[in-house]
Parts: structure tokens; sequence; C-alpha cells
């Protein structure tokens, strides 16, 4: 009798604590199966942000650039709704959102034409400074999707 009460207790603690880690994966879990992947926004607008390095004394030559290279590219690119460049005088960083009609016509533009320009862009700052190198380094790149 008493190894039967004893049989009974463990079996209901097991079940007890199955069913609680049952609970907590699910519960875990939820916000991934809610959550949306990224191809459902594909023909959504989407924005570009990308973050650079950009030391105070070469403020100037990079909004140059900027206008001399990657807008006139980018004004002729299928998608392109326009853009915007922030610079923050406290971190010496520089924030673009390029604001694109949808992801997947963004992502057509082949690589080998964006690194062309960015060649271009990064001689044009060079040539500019009299520098080896260019000074704006790339700190951050990622995707903004408009949320309804």
């Amino acid at each position: 009798m008493k190894l039967n009460l004893y049989l009974k207790k463990k079996i209901q603690r097991f079940c007890l604590v199955l069913i609680f880690l049952v609970v907590l994966i699910f519960q875990y879990d939820i916000p991934n199966l809610q959550a949306f992947t990224m191809d459902n926004y594909q023909h959504e607008m989407v924005i570009e942000e990308l973050r650079l390095k950009v030391p105070s004394d070469a403020k100037a030559v990079w909004l140059d650039a900027e206008k001399a290279i990657w807008e006139p590219w980018l004004s002729s690119q299928d998608g392109f709704l326009g853009r915007q460049l922030f610079w923050d005088k406290k971190k010496e960083e520089a924030l673009i959102l390029v604001n694109w009609k949808s992801k997947k016509l963004w992502k057509s533009i082949p690589m080998s034409e964006v690194n062309v320009v960015q060649q271009k862009f990064e001689d044009n700052v060079k040539a500019a400074l009299n520098v080896g190198e260019s000074p704006f380094k790339l700190i951050y790149e990622g995707e903004l999707d408009k949320q309804k």
C-alpha cells in the first residue's frame, strides 16, 4: 500500500513537471509562431539604414561625395523613393536612411554595381582628403519595415 502511494505521488510529480515544461516551451515559442518572416514584406516599402563613422573634420567631404556620387546613382534606380542624411556631432556618426518602394526592387540591384559606385565614392573621398584610405567606416547596415 505504501509502495503504491509512493509510486502514485512520483507519477503525479513527474506529470506536473512534464506539463509545466510543455507549457513553458509553448509560451517561449508563441512570439516566433506569430512573427512574419522578412519575405512577407517583399512588396512593401522598406528603408535601408546605414551608419557610418564620419569624423567632424571630414563631414563636408562626406556630404559632397554623397551628393556627387550616391545621389545621382540612387536617383536612377528603379524603386528609389528618396533618402535622408543625418550626422551626430557627439558620436561623429552619420545615419543614412534610403527609402525604397519595395525590398524586391532594392535587392534586385546587383552588388557588383553597388560596389562600383562605392569605389567611386571612396576614390572621391580619398582624393578630396588626400589620404590613402577612406575615413568613413561602416558601423551598421540594416533595414526598417513600415509598420501598419
